[in-house]
């Protein structure tokens, strides 16, 4: 990167932190004031950053403009499906990925695990919300009055005996996910399936996806399962790094229903 590049680049997270003048922009840079002033002036021309009537400078409307675009036009599924095909290369299990939309969670990718019996969820279906592990990620991360309306309004079906069975229970499993940052479904939807499931984020730390391993108790047990979660969640916090454009701070390992 040019010197002069990579000097325009550092002001924008400068005045990230606050309005700042040419003196105080062409200290941080290590600069005389005239080239920070050309800097600011490029940078100006391009509405990156105003000039306030004060003469210090901020950042400029066309910043915003350009990340607010480029959020709309991320697409979490793209991002995520080499990340769920490595990681179902790696254990051998089924690899769902959901969004939260219009009050339903939806599934909007999955990789079929290579053992003989397959899950029978599909893409674009909704999951079994009161007890599926990548719905509890997402509605946990609902703020709470939200979070509490939206499942007194649900119902509460007893697909098996380990499902959630009312509201107050559901909310306290909600509130048990969003402290651990993980959830499962552990026999809530089918008695056989089992499953595990971590939270994907955006840059502003809210949950934008959530992806889940999934496998029938007769190729992998309860137990064996979890000893994956670790994988997943390092999966997930790939995934959620390069949907939001910071630099992950870990990276997946070499070694993941209907329900999940």
């Amino acid at each position: 990167m040019s010197q002069t590049v990579d000097r325009a680049l550092n002001i924008l997270p400068l005045l990230a932190e606050g309005p700042a003048d040419l003196g105080q922009v062409a200290d941080r840079l290590g600069v005389h004031k005239s080239t920070a002033l050309r800097l600011l002036r490029t940078l100006h021309e391009h509405g990156l950053v105003y000039r306030q009537s004060d003469q210090r400078y901020r950042l400029g409307a066309r910043l915003f403009a350009l990340a607010q675009e480029a959020v709309e036009n991320l697409d979490v599924r793209e991002i995520a499906h080499p990340h769920l095909v490595r990681l179902n290369e790696s254990c051998g299990h089924t690899v769902h990925l959901a969004v939260h939309e219009e009050g339903e969670v939806l599934y909007i990718d999955k990789v079929d695990s290579r053992y003989p019996v397959r899950m029978y969820s599909r893409i674009g279906k909704p999951v079994a919300i009161t007890v599926a592990a990548v719905a509890k990620l997402l509605l946990a991360d609902l703020p709470d009055p939200e979070r509490r309306a939206f499942a007194e309004k649900l119902d509460y079906p007893m697909y098996t005996a380990r499902s959630t069975p009312s509201a107050p229970a559901f909310l306290r499993e909600l509130d048990k996910v969003r402290e651990q940052g993980w959830a499962t479904d552990l026999g809530g939807h089918e008695e056989s399936i089992n499953c595990v499931a971590a939270p994907i984020r955006g840059a502003d730390g809210r949950a934008v996806a959530a992806m889940s391993v999934s496998a029938p108790n007769v190729v992998v047990t309860e137990d064996e399962l979890l000893t994956l979660l670790p994988l997943v969640r390092r999966t997930a916090e790939t995934i959620s790094g390069e949907y939001s454009g910071r630099t992950p701070t870990t990276q997946p390992g070499s070694s993941s229903s209907s329900s999940s």
